[in-house]
């Protein structure tokens, strides 16, 4: 969204405008757009296969992907798709994903707590996960592909604390301003939020530019806040947050779901916690 209010993106661009590798009959019809709202038509995820032999190698395998269905056909939330999209965010921003989020971000926001690869204390203070290579993960990101692309991609490896986060919810729900000064545009954080229907097996569902917000991926919505209008999102690991921009209100949950052997299931508990803290919030 910085860079579309900058002028280098616009969601109506095709994926080849950035990635060249693109330009082939099949995948000349992808927008951003469609990217953004796992619309695609490319496959939940390739081959961890693709990622054993380095990054450069892990691109390439990944820009000669063919799309499953044609675009704007069927939701099918694909890492995939933001795998390309932290691409084309470094391609844009002129600097590495990391780099482009800490510099534009979190820094402007006062997010010390929040970043690709934590190092010091801030690693040491990170949840463990698995074992991985004979050693607990700690600081290290979980997931495998981004593991392989030196834990920082579009799709995951990024770290954070509920108090960080909180900042982040808080300028979204000010509707983009940050301490009383403008980090987003209004009209910017709008169009972002704004429900967009997508493909559903029985009936359509509502995604935003980059957040659910009426599928079968919003149990962490749980009862009380309103479809169609509050958004969020989950994390693999066993994190969630929600947004009610009717309310102000904002529900984080940071949990450690894959401690200690990847076992661990929480998509009830987010939902009931999203519940108790919305008949809480909601009554003020």
């Amino acid at each position: 969204m910085l860079l579309i209010e900058a002028g280098k993106l616009k969601v109506t661009d095709k994926l080849s405008d950035h990635l060249p590798a693109f330009r082939r009959k099949e995948t000349e019809d992808i927008t951003i757009e469609h990217l953004l709202l796992h619309t695609s038509g490319f496959v939940a995820d390739n081959p961890l296969a693709d990622y054993q032999d380095g990054r450069a190698k892990a691109l390439e395998r990944l820009h000669a992907l063919k799309p499953l269905t044609p675009p704007g056909t069927k939701f099918v939330y694909s890492d995939v798709g933001f795998l390309l999209l932290g691409e084309i965010v470094e391609k844009a921003g002129g600097m590495t994903l990391d780099q482009f989020t800490k510099q534009h971000i979190f820094t402007p926001l006062g997010m010390t707590e929040t970043g690709f690869r934590p190092e010091g204390d801030l690693k040491k203070r990170a949840a463990p996960t698995e074992q991985r290579e004979g050693r607990w993960m700690q600081g290290e990101v979980h997931d495998p592909r981004a593991y392989l692309l030196g834990g920082v991609a579009g799709h995951a490896g990024l770290f954070s604390t509920a108090d960080d986060l909180a900042i982040y919810a808080r300028m979204l729900l000010n509707r983009g301003r940050h301490k009383e000064k403008p980090f987003l545009k209004e009209e910017t954080v709008r169009f972002m939020t704004a429900p967009r229907q997508v493909p559903g097996k029985k009936e359509p569902g509502l995604r935003t530019y980059g957040w659910d917000m009426l599928t079968s991926f919003s149990a962490n919505r749980g009862q009380v806040f309103p479809k169609g209008v509050s958004f969020g999102h989950t994390g693999f690991t066993g994190t969630s947050i929600w947004l009610d921009p009717q309310s102000g209100a904002a529900v984080i949950f940071l949990s450690n779901r894959v401690h200690p052997d990847g076992k661990g299931n929480v998509i009830k508990l987010r939902g009931e916690v999203a519940t108790i803290a919305g008949q809480a919030l909601l009554k003020k």
